[in-house]
């Protein structure tokens, strides 16, 4: 990678950081000219990178997709009990989601069925996993039990991201509800 390449990406990477902090944040939207200041840019500079807010959003969308994604892939899902799994589901997210929590419920700035094929489907296969080995409760569908952790892992990313708990006490919350009411 040229000099210049590995400039542009960690301007970029600045930029989609502060982006995310703030969105994260809450309360009102962050305006552009407020996370060109955040990232230590000029807002030309910010513009250069990202010509609009949409752009910018997809770019973040799109961020938090491959740091979500890397963290399930490293997670072994396959290879640990499903309550270990059900763990480590929820510090990937508790992880990752606190700083992208804005995205989370926001999937319309991640392109279609990306969302579903890189997080989607490996906890729904995890799901039926814990389902078929009796783990969980029977009368329950995968995709019930997805919804019902995907809102707890919402709520666990909101909690990290408004420093209303850290990381790992927020993952912690979100498995230990779920797994609660889950498991037979």
């Amino acid at each position: 990678m040229s000099r210049s390449a590995a400039i542009h990406d960690r301007v970029a990477a600045a930029i989609l950081d502060a982006a995310a902090e703030l969105l994260a944040a809450g309360g009102d939207p962050a305006s552009m000219r407020d996370i060109a200041e955040a990232a230590g840019v000029a807002r030309g500079t910010l513009y250069r990178y990202f010509p609009s807010r949409e752009q910018l959003l997809t770019a973040l969308g799109e961020a938090a997709l491959d740091a979500i994604s890397a963290r399930l892939d490293q997670a072994g899902l396959d290879s640990v009990p499903v309550t270990e799994g059900i763990a480590r589901v929820a510090r990937a997210f508790a992880a990752v989601g606190s700083k992208y929590a804005f995205l989370v419920s926001q999937p319309q700035h991640i392109r279609a069925g990306a969302l579903e094929e890189r997080i989607g489907d490996p906890v729904r296969s995890l799901l039926k996993r814990g389902i078929d080995d009796g783990t969980f409760r029977p009368d329950f569908s995968a995709d019930e039990l997805g919804y019902a952790l995907g809102g707890l892992l919402h709520n666990a990313a909101r909690m990290a991201a408004e420093d209303r708990s850290g990381t790992e006490r927020a993952a912690a919350f979100a498995s230990a509800i779920f797994l609660n009411g889950a498991c037979r």
